[in-house]
């Protein structure tokens, strides 16, 4: 295939564009995991216990248990989500960082594999934190299946990472990312089940719930943290791979046709 609807080429030289990105970030490390990590948590602990204390078991644990799984989740679709689109919009279009990195021995395929990468390492990080309450709190039922979560959340950041980077490759300027926000993430928050069990849905909507990657993940996030293995496994880690790696395809030709055209 040729010009811009050409198939990826990947390459190790992503590595630099990943290491560039951690320099920088490293520079306001505090403040930027403070900023990540405070809505997941205040949701977590302010609605586990506030309204926990309220409701009784949700299938079948302690509602604050239940929040906490999808907080995880949650929590790593909204890293890599802003990651990919206010950093990554911010070095493509205003800093110009991008076209730096293009005179360099770098492709494109490159550029936005490293910027894909680095959205699962700030997914890891997000999660992980997520995970360290949970263990804090004891909210888990076996230590050795919370463990299974970390891969889980690098899928996680996979998937929302690509998807994020197409809507950063046709996005004129940072308020157009407001219509990504309330068209798709709040909806997939509301109809996942991060609050409320899926099933209380009316059954078009549990249909509409069941094709969302953000529903992979909490399918798969929430029986390792009680302590079972999740059921479809293979179907869940399928949807969440396949979300991310056909949006990375179709992000980086709509980049490609906007940058090199």
């Amino acid at each position: 295939m040729t010009g811009f609807l050409r198939l990826p080429r990947l390459s190790w030289r992503f590595v630099p564009v990943l290491q560039r990105n951690y320099l920088v970030w490293r520079k306001l490390a505090i403040p930027s995991m403070l900023g990540n990590l405070a809505d997941p948590m205040l949701y977590m602990l302010g609605l586990g216990y506030g309204l926990g204390r309220l409701l009784p078991d949700v299938d079948g644990m302690p509602y604050l248990t239940f929040l906490a799984a999808g907080t995880v989740a949650y929590s790593t679709m909204n890293a890599a989500t802003f990651e990919v689109l206010y950093s990554s919009f911010s070095r493509m279009h205003v800093q110009r960082t991008w076209d730096a990195l293009l005179n360099a021995p770098l492709t494109l395929d490159d550029i936005l594999l490293g910027e894909l990468a680095w959205a699962v390492s700030k997914s890891l990080l997000s999660g992980l934190a997520i995970l360290a309450v949970i263990w804090g709190l004891g909210l888990y039922g076996q230590f050795w299946m919370t463990l299974w979560i970390i891969p889980v959340v690098a899928m996680v950041g996979f998937c929302f990472g690509g998807m994020g980077l197409v809507m950063n490759a046709v996005s004129p300027s940072y308020d157009f990312f407001l219509y990504y926000f309330t068209l798709a993430i709040t909806p997939m928050v509301l109809l996942c089940g991060v609050f409320y069990p899926v099933s209380q849905l009316p059954p078009l909507l549990q249909g509409v719930s069941a094709w969302l990657p953000l529903t992979h993940a909490i399918d798969l996030a929430r029986p390792l943290v009680v302590g079972v293995a999740p059921d479809d496994i293979a179907l869940h880690v399928f949807g969440l791979l396949a979300y991310g790696s056909v949006s990375y395809v179709i992000a980086l030709a709509l980049t490609r046709r906007r940058l090199l055209r």
